[in-house]
């Protein structure tokens, strides 16, 4: 999972970590809710990566040269080396990883059930967006986790390279053919209403996950600035369907 370079710019001015936000695992854990916060975050995750795996297994399988294939299976043993790194922190956190896991496991099939590409650049469109929208909103979320926790909420998020790699062969079909933008426009347009609305969804399921987001146990985080959140999460997404030659 990642978010590619050409998505989001950091603020210069990061501000000064409070609270759980400053504290390490040992110490913000003892808040049982918090415990089962981040027991839940590290699932999805978790669930995430190993979905990302295997779709890129199988987008893999679709593409069009040897070239291609071979920079897919290189960013599906990215994608499970995440996996591995999340899993293991959950077994030394006494967390059995599949327990965290399963509450997710359903909405996220769902999800990939309803949002299955019908070709190799559909394919392409739907990791750069699909996987963006869930790395912006777990990097939103990371801001407010204890220190040990957030440098492994960010290290999973690094960049694999699928970013630029779906942006230079999505903007080559449209230069090679213009009428393959309309028709990604539209496939990315229907993954960003899916996308947020599944995490809504999912999040609003989740007792201590929602508590996280408006504030009952993350610092500073209310109802209005979880709106903003996702005002953030869909400006990012304009300017990565610009990326990629598409009217958002």
């Amino acid at each position: 999972m990642e978010t590619p370079d050409n998505a989001t710019e950091a603020s210069d001015e990061a501000p000064v970590p409070t609270g759980i936000a400053a504290q390490d695992w040992a110490t913000a854990s003892a808040e049982p809710q918090y415990r089962a916060a981040v027991v839940d975050l590290l699932g999805a995750l978790a669930y995430g990566e190993l979905a990302a795996f295997e779709r890129l297994a199988e987008d893999a399988k679709l593409a069009p040269t040897l070239g291609d294939k071979a920079a897919l299976a290189r960013m599906a043993s990215a994608e499970f080396h995440h996996f591995e790194q999340l899993t293991d922190r959950l077994t030394a956190i006494e967390e059995t990883p599949t327990a965290a896991m399963e509450p997710f496991a359903k909405p996220l099939d769902d999800f990939h059930r309803q949002t299955a590409p019908s070709d190799w650049l559909e394919g392409l469109v739907k990791a750069y967006v699909g996987d963006s929208i869930a790395s912006d909103f777990y990097r939103e979320i990371a801001a407010r986790l204890d220190t040990d926790t957030r440098s492994l909420v960010l290290s999973v998020l690094d960049d694999t390279g699928h970013g630029n790699f779906a942006v230079e062969k999505v903007r080559a079909a449209i230069e090679a053919d213009p009428r393959v933008g309309g028709r990604l426009a539209l496939w990315a347009r229907r993954l960003m209403g899916e996308a947020l609305s599944q995490a809504q969804r999912v999040v609003a399921e989740r007792d201590a996950l929602s508590t996280m987001l408006v504030g009952g146990v993350a610092d500073g985080f209310d109802l209005a600035e979880v709106g903003r959140m996702f005002s953030r999460i869909t400006e990012a997404h304009t300017k990565r369907m610009a990326a990629l030659g598409l009217a958002a």
